[in-house]
């Protein structure tokens, strides 16, 4: 718990710095690149992570990384993390930060697993139904899931949407069974 509250107020308080000095996209791009190198790259968590590493060799490391591909926000925050020794938390601190910032931009992610591939059009028209049930605006993550029959479940947040064929079976069942209880 306490890793969580320490991501969020570095988060918090980076996502404030870069509005005040309206730098919010750069930093966001600039963060995505980071969160990207860090799942892409175990060496890199653990590297982060390890204490018996020396703060110098980490700042060596990270311009030697990111110098030339961030932006200078960007860079001091990882400097920043080092210097107090929060570099290990950095993973959670940009899930944190991009959680807060698609809070402000009134974004949520809908998860959406589907039997077979769907086209980009088949995807916009489950986004823009999901988009005029929630009224924000959805970014649509999808995965093709083999157990699935067909149809697809969605998923946002904690509310899951499930319009799969094995679903829609179960429901026919349920109601066949009460009108079968009527008789």
């Amino acid at each position: 718990m306490r890793a969580y509250r320490v991501a969020r107020r570095y988060a918090e308080a980076v996502l404030e710095l870069a509005a005040d000095q309206n730098q919010g996209e750069r930093l966001a791009g600039d963060l995505e690149l980071l969160q990207k190198a860090m799942k892409e790259s175990v060496e890199l968590q653990g590297f982060l992570k390890s204490p018996v590493i020396s703060k110098e060799k980490k700042r060596a490391i990270l311009v030697s990384l990111f110098k030339a591909k961030v932006d200078v926000l960007a860079f001091d925050f990882l400097n920043l993390l080092v210097e107090k020794g929060r570099e290990d938390v950095l993973e959670s601190i940009l899930v944190e930060y991009f959680k807060m910032r698609d809070d402000q931009l009134g974004i949520v992610t809908l998860e959406l697993r589907a039997a077979v591939d769907m086209t980009n059009d088949q995807q916009l028209a489950i986004a823009k139904r999901f988009e005029g049930m929630t009224r924000k605006k959805i970014r649509v993550v999808f995965s093709v899931e083999k157990q699935l029959k067909g149809g697809f479940v969605a998923r946002i947040g904690d509310t899951v949407y499930d319009g799969s064929v094995l679903r829609q079976l179960e429901l026919l069942r349920e109601r066949f069974a009460e009108g079968a209880g009527r008789n």
